[in-house]
């Protein structure tokens, strides 16, 4: 047991689009989770690790919890949920909202089952006024299950700050569970996929997003030039949708090619070479095989 060095896991939850990637993503100092304006983004727990001198904090981004549609849904659900259980303390992230909505009011019931430290974080508060604030604080404080609660804004910075420091209250003496340098458990290949995943999210709208899936075929350093070659497979639901994705005479595509592009060279230090595929796998997302095989394998949960 380590005197002087606390460690713990915290998971995120909350519903989709709350900003729990963003949270993570800020806390780490790295983009670790992809961040979109659409729901689903997360779609399964994804570790996020941060060092000082006296901790290691591992937080777990979880898929936004809604009644799922499909089975990927169902596997993201189940994911967010085994994370109430699986950490050592739970922060909940809600958004600036004056009401406590359906999916919310499941949620809480779910978190006063669980034995663990609950930490509430109140998103998005540069939207509302410093009295909106404090009645969003009341609001949750009847509830009566949230050991503390701290009012953020994750995209401005706001407040931020006091997260880690809360943390550490309820963190226990305890060595590292990963290296120092280590920022992810995530593999470099998932990193790069979604990625790429991201600019799909960004460049494509309605329903489309959620039936893309990005596999990475190729990720290798040429030997005589200081290039990496990255050949990636964007997987689609639909003929219809790998039309919209190409664009006409393909300038869609390019355009998620070159802001991918951009951001895996600044990720892996070096010039990429990215080649990107379509191909359709109709209805993959209510396929148990196609989504074991996209890894998202119940089992491993």
């Amino acid at each position: 047991m380590e005197q002087n060095h606390k460690s713990g896991f915290v998971s995120l939850v909350g519903r989709p689009n709350v900003g729990k990637s963003t949270v993570m993503n800020h806390l780490v100092g790295e983009k670790i989770s992809i961040v979109s304006n659409k729901p689903q983004t997360t779609r399964t727990k994804i570790s996020g690790i941060y060092n000082d001198e006296e901790s290691q904090i591992v937080f777990v981004d979880t898929p936004g919890m809604q009644s799922p549609r499909n089975k990927l849904g169902k596997y993201m659900l189940k994911a967010s949920k085994s994370s109430l259980h699986d950490t050592d303390v739970i922060v909940y992230v809600v958004d600036s909202s004056g009401f406590i909505g359906r999916m919310d009011k499941i949620i809480i019931e779910n978190l006063k089952q669980t034995s663990q430290t609950k930490i509430l974080l109140i998103n998005k508060i540069d939207e509302i006024t410093k009295d909106e604030v404090l009645a969003r604080i009341a609001m949750y404080s009847e509830i009566g299950i949230f050991d503390e609660i701290i009012p953020i804004s994750a995209l401005k910075g706001e407040n931020m700050g006091s997260i880690v420091p809360t943390l550490k209250k309820y963190l226990v003496y305890g060595p590292k569970f990963y290296p120092e340098e280590m920022s992810t458990d995530q593999s470099l290949k998932v990193m790069v996929s979604e990625m790429i995943r991201e600019k799909l999210l960004l460049y494509t709208q309605e329903e489309i997003p959620h039936g893309t899936m990005v596999q990475i075929e190729t990720l290798k350093e040429r030997k005589d030039k200081d290039i990496i070659d990255v050949e990636a497979m964007i997987f689609c639901e639909r003929d219809t949708h790998k039309r919209i994705i190409i664009g006409k005479d393909g300038r869609k595509l390019k355009g998620i090619g070159m802001a991918a592009r951009k951001d895996l060279e600044e990720l892996l230090g070096k010039q990429v070479n990215l080649s990107l595929w379509i191909k359709v796998k109709k209805n993959w997302r209510d396929n148990q095989n196609h989504i074991r095989n996209f890894g998202f394998d119940e089992k491993e949960i």
